[in-house]
């Protein structure tokens, strides 16, 4: 027997929890992305002990799942001396595992830049950083927007992991409402279309920004 029937109220709880998700995600973006713009650096970088800690960075990040990464930042804060809080461990663990992701994007959206734009920049003398920060990362920026964008809906999705540290965001309210409602294919399918109106304008725009930059390509092809 329910305790109460799914309504409007419920609706409007799985849409404030909603925030919660876009939050995480936004975090996630900013850090995960600052993050990869190092990793991403340090890959291509001149100094081979440089490009193997981050290669050893990402293979770690890639190859476990993020749920015991999730697990080991938030239990293990414990054996340091802090107190485990979902929200900090989330988000610590999210942009480290974005940082992985978004470094081989920017790693290779830098190696598709022309050669001989290092080589002009050396010829000027610009230094190593220099010639990142002014000439390559601008044009590798644009490049790498369709699968930035594309990642983005990934990371919206991966969010719902968060709900198993306690963390209450869309997921998590979800099947706190459903504990109360025992109306799963109503609850879970709001839940999934709203995951479904935060993710489809992302894929649309990733999917638009492909083609205007494949578009941009054969222009400069056919002249």
């Amino acid at each position: 027997m329910s305790l109460r029937e799914f309504g409007l109220h419920e609706v409007f709880f799985l849409l404030m929890a909603a925030r919660w998700t876009v939050l995480l995600a936004l975090v996630t973006f900013v850090g995960g992305g600052l993050l990869g713009l190092v990793i991403a650096a340090l890959r291509v970088s001149p100094t081979a002990i440089l490009r193997h800690v981050a290669s050893g960075y990402i293979g770690f990040m890639q190859s476990t799942p993020i749920l015991i990464q999730l697990f080991m930042v938030y239990y293990g804060s414990s054996f340091i001396g802090l107190r485990p809080d979902p929200w900090p461990a989330a988000a610590i663990t999210f942009c480290l595992n974005a940082g992985a992701f978004f470094g081989e994007i920017f790693r290779g959206s830098i190696e598709s830049v022309p050669k001989g734009q290092w080589e002009a920049s050396k010829a000027l003398g610009l230094r190593y950083l220099a010639t990142l920060r002014l000439v390559i990362i601008p044009q590798a920026m644009r490049l790498s927007l369709p699968p930035t964008v594309g990642f983005m809906v990934q990371i919206v999705k991966t969010t719902s992991v968060a709900s198993l540290i306690g963390l209450v965001e869309l997921s998590r309210t979800g099947t706190m409402i459903n504990t109360v409602t025992f109306q799963p294919v109503l609850v879970f399918g709001t839940v999934a279309a709203i995951y479904f109106a935060l993710c489809w304008p992302l894929s649309l725009l990733g999917q638009h920004l492909e083609r205007r930059l494949i578009g941009g390509r054969e222009r400069r092809v056919a002249l």
